[in-house]
């Protein structure tokens, strides 16, 4: 029986690869998963199926840089607390364009803390976000929410077995330059080939050309479908090739990859949203970095950035060594704040407008 835990060392060596540093669109990414680990092809491909089995992996996919594709947010729910728990559940359960759904908590009362349900959406192009998150607000009872897209993006990846070791303070030698966000249109085609691409794989589909078997799919040739990605990946449309770790619960021999998910909250001053998140973006223990407008209820935070580990004072070592690289660079920060996740569920978040549509005749009827 082939090891499942991300920690052994053959594992830990794809993980360190395979987690968030193929990037693009690759017609052969078990192939250059091998390459770049070192470790032979059919022992990636054999390894990276058993740990998907065991559920060690939680899904295996080609992402997109969705923020491109469909109108999203971050956004944070204000309920009763006899509701939570009912509203996590619908919003994970009934709403496919709700991915991350995260319950957060303060280590002291402050602005937001009784914002205690948050998630992502994406709402597809045609549609409006403020209108379906009033259609949740309906179906939950939530008393508020509070809408942030992201206006650019610093940081954006997963890699946590690679970022066990990260030290405080660890960082790039120069600051994240920002992703701005920029709605795409598609032909027909093109969102056929994509719906394709995207679907999380089996394991019985990690083979050495993967992609032939989604060309079907999508009614065309193989090689055609690797021209439309390949014209894809042009428009940065597509994101990582990636193998996901369940990184919120503990494998099946109970090990956990992660044990804290904070997101670090800075208020920066207006005009300045680009030089602060290039320079919080740029430190290594971060997953993702966005500049999002918070507004009042949050004392106007404007740069928000995750970080996952295993240790919670060493998450605040690191937010530390943030904090005081901003004073070095003489970015003024009004106010700062973590917010700590708790119970959570994550899914790929749907981006068809033809799946949106049905959802809402759906919606409409009950």
């Amino acid at each position: 029986m082939l090891p499942i835990e991300h920690n052994d060392p053959i594992n830990a060596r794809i993980l360190a690869i395979s987690e968030d540093k193929i990037e693009g669109f690759v017609r052969k990414p078990f192939v250059e998963i091998a390459n770049r680990s070192g470790v032979r092809v059919d022992v990636v491909m054999a390894r990276i199926a058993a740990m998907l089995r065991a559920g060690t992996i939680r899904r295996v996919r080609q992402t997109l840089l969705a923020t491109n594709l469909a109108e999203g947010a971050l956004v944070a729910w204000k309920l009763r607390e006899d509701k939570i728990d009912s509203a996590f559940d619908w919003m994970f359960g009934h709403d496919p364009f709700s991915g991350h759904v995260v319950l957060r908590s303060t280590d002291t009362v402050s602005a937001g803390s009784d914002y205690k349900l948050w998630t992502t959406v994406k709402v597809p192009q045609g549609f409006s976000l403020e209108g379906h998150c009033e259609l949740l607000t309906k179906k939950v009872g939530a008393e508020r929410f509070r809408v942030m897209p992201a206006k650019g993006i610093f940081t954006l990846g997963v890699g946590h077995v690679r970022r066990k070791t990260v030290e405080p303070g660890s960082r790039a030698d120069q600051p994240a330059k920002m992703i701005s966000v920029q709605m795409v249109s598609l032909s027909e085609r093109e969102w056929n080939v994509l719906l394709a691409l995207k679907r999380e794989f089996t394991p019985e589909e990690i083979t050495l050309s993967p992609w032939g078997a989604r060309a079907n799919e999508a009614g065309i040739s193989a090689d055609e479908f690797c021209r439309v990605a390949d014209e894809l990946n042009t428009r940065k449309i597509i994101g990582r090739f990636s193998t996901f770790l369940e990184h919120v619960k503990p494998s099946a021999g109970g090990v956990r990859v992660t044990r804290f998910n904070a997101l670090f909250h800075w208020a920066v001053p207006h005009g300045r949203e680009i030089e602060a998140g290039g320079e919080v973006g740029r430190h290594h223990i971060l997953t993702h970095c966005y500049w999002r407008e918070a507004g009042p209820e949050f004392k106007n935070v404007n740069i928000m950035a995750v970080a996952h580990g295993t240790d919670k004072q060493l998450l605040l070592d690191h937010k530390a060594a943030i904090d005081r690289h901003l004073r070095s660079c003489d970015v003024p920060v009004s106010y700062t704040n973590v917010f700590w996740g708790g119970r959570s569920e994550i899914k790929p978040s749907e981006i068809s407008p033809q799946i949106y549509r049905d959802w809402l005749s759906e919606q409409s009827k009950s």
